[in-house]
Order: structure tokens, then C-alpha cells, then sequence
């Protein structure tokens, strides 16, 4: 009689199911549409987009391929998407270029509430003018402190306060507006006993409990 330990060793396992080894990015392979007012130039080493609001340009690796199968639809493929640098880089470029063709053609828009009791937010000139890279505006906002809070709108971003709680921010550069929505944020981020703060979009927290003694 074969022991147990040596059977194993001696029968070999099948599978019938096949394995697949063939890396893909499901956010890279999807084709990115392109209007017809969207003109896009590619060199070595950046692609570049040009629209009714502005021009802007997309870094590119060496091992990205840019094909156009049909009109106005643009796709993304690596070299070898077995190398998971070039596989994650996949995703992030063809994110980059909707982005920046959606920001040329559209642009993006976010706003931003005050939940408090005496939140309130207005714009205002800036008494400095356009010296520090401004518009020449800023928001002068009231968030529980002693004292009111200043933050200078860059010359990249429209504001506008459409009511006292609310700011609605709008830019041609998806990265930048979130930068500059956090930095807002940061002044009095959302609290999660009273559920008051600065709140970006359709943000939402958790309320806890008070512990009581």
C-alpha cells in the first residue's frame, strides 16, 4: 500500500478551466470621445488639446500608442501591459486626456457649503489687486473663529456665492479645482458629533454619538 504522502507526490492535479494571464485596464481601454470643436496635436513626449476654452497638455510615456479607429474617437493601448508600470500608467493617461479634453470643452464645476450656525461666505475685491497670481478677488468667509477668513480666489478659478452657505467654484483644470477646494475645506473641515463644517460636492460623514459619562 502507497502512503499517503507519496500518492500525492505521484498523481499530478489537472484543471480543466483555462487561465487567464493577459493583463488589461478596464479604465484604458475605454475609447474617449472627442467634439469636433477639440483639435489634438501629439508629439514625443505630450499630447496636446486645444478647445474653446484653452489649450492644455497631457504627458505621455514612451509606450503609450494613440490610435483613432473611428472619427472623433480616440483610444489608448500599451506596449506590454504585462509590465504593471505601464499597465497603471494605462488607466491614469487616458483619465488625464478625458479630463483635459471634458476641461477644454465644458469645464468643471464644484460647490461648496457652509453648515453652521453664523457660516457665511461673500466675495469680495482684494485689496492686494492681482500681486500674488489672483484674480483680483477673494472670499471673505465666517466659520466660528474671532476672526473673518481671507482666501484669495487664484487668477485660474472663477467663485461666485450664489447664497450666504454656498460657493460654487468653477475651472478648466479638473486637478487644480479640487486643490483649491481642499484648501477651503481645510479652514473648518466637517466635524462628526454636530455635523457642521465645509462641505465640497455631495460630501457626507458619519455622526457620532455623544459619550456620555
Amino acid at each position: 500500500m502507497i502512503p499517503r504522502a507519496a500518492l500525492s507526490k505521484t498523481l499530478r492535479h489537472f484543471s480543466s478551466s483555462a487561465r487567464a494571464c493577459v493583463h488589461i485596464s478596464h479604465i484604458g481601454k475605454t475609447p474617449i470621445p472627442i467634439p469636433p470643436n477639440v483639435t489634438i496635436t501629439q508629439s514625443q513626449t505630450s499630447l496636446e488639446v486645444k478647445g474653446p476654452l484653452g489649450s492644455t497638455s497631457v504627458p505621455l510615456e514612451s509606450y503609450m500608442k494613440l490610435a483613432y479607429p473611428q472619427e472623433n474617437v480616440l483610444t489608448i493601448a500599451v506596449e506590454d501591459a504585462e509590465v504593471k508600470k505601464q499597465r497603471s500608467m494605462w488607466g491614469l493617461t487616458r483619465t488625464l486626456i478625458n479630463n483635459a479634453v471634458v476641461g477644454m470643452t465644458e469645464g468643471f464645476t464644484v460647490p461648496i457649503y457652509l453648515v453652521g450656525v453664523g457660516y457665511r461666505a461673500a466675495l469680495e475685491d482684494d485689496p492686494r489687486g492681482t500681486t500674488n497670481g489672483g484674480n483680483g478677488q477673494r472670499l471673505n468667509m465666517k466659520l466660528g473663529h474671532s476672526h473673518n477668513v481671507y482666501v484669495p480666489i487664484p487668477a485660474h478659478i472663477k467663485a461666485n456665492v450664489p447664497s450666504p452657505t454656498k460657493i460654487t467654484l468653477f475651472c478648466t483644470d479638473k486637478h487644480l479645482l479640487g486643490l483649491f477646494a481642499a484648501r477651503i475645506r481645510k479652514w473648518r473641515p466637517p466635524e462628526p458629533y454636530k455635523g457642521k463644517g465645509i462641505f465640497i460636492g455631495d460630501e457626507q460623514i458619519r455622526i457620532k454619538s455623544v459619550k456620555k459619562k
